[in-house]
């Protein structure tokens, strides 16, 4: 038989779908908006402890709980993972957006806020929606359309022009020459467009930009 796929269910049940929608929505807002200031980590999903990149975000996670801001994830293994365990080893708090797979995807047990979607677009809303900054970490298409739809609401002003911060410039450096090469060079985007990317390898860079954020809107 063939296997069903979510976006071929759109039939019959289509007005009916619009309710489970709202309901993740309704969910999510209630479960979010008590957060305070955050900083959503996006990242693979496959990368393990000890792992550097996984090692990384566990202590940045560490510190910027001990700043106060709260850490909002997908919610799974990986990057996920450890930045969810590093907002708990420093008792802060944190927000795991747990998406319905048929595989990857279980829930870590460190965040301690859990809220579970169906619908990535409306999983990616609340990733954007209650951030103050956003740390991009190696990882394959989930995390760069998690880098591009931040950049593009950025991009179109229909969010605050809050920092996109890419950890790790021997994973991303290759990609930012690309967007300069082909996208800037080409006039696909403007030159102020590149101010949204921040490219780093240093974690107290990182605390530092999200800090200063913070101190822009408090």
């Amino acid at each position: 038989m063939e296997k069903q796929y979510l976006i071929d269910h759109m039939g019959l049940n289509e007005a009916w779908r619009m309710f489970r929608i709202m309901g993740e929505f309704v969910e999510g807002v209630e479960e979010m908006s008590d957060l305070g200031p955050a900083v959503s980590i996006f990242g693979s999903a496959r990368l393990k402890a000890g792992d550097p990149y996984y090692e990384k975000t566990v202590e940045l996670a560490g510190k910027l709980a001990e700043k106060g801001f709260a850490i909002i994830t997908g919610g799974g293994g990986g990057i996920m993972e450890a930045a969810n365990k590093g907002a708990a080893e420093k008792k802060g708090k944190s927000a795991g957006l747990n998406i319905v797979l048929p595989m990857e995807q279980a829930p870590n047990p460190y965040s301690n806020i859990k809220v579970e979607f169906n619908y990535f677009f409306v999983r990616k809303v609340m990733f954007i929606r209650y951030a103050m900054a956003y740390v991009i970490m190696p990882g394959g298409f989930g995390t760069l359309d998690e880098l591009f739809e931040a950049v593009t609401l950025i991009q179109t002003k229909r969010v605050k022009p809050f920092p996109v911060i890419m950890f790790g410039s021997d994973y991303w450096g290759g990609l930012v020459e690309w967007v300069k090469a082909r996208l800037l060079e080409g006039g696909f985007i403007s030159p102020k467009d590149m101010n949204i990317l921040k490219v780093t390898d240093d974690l107290n860079e990182v605390v530092n930009i999200v800090q200063s954020v913070a101190d822009l809107v408090s």
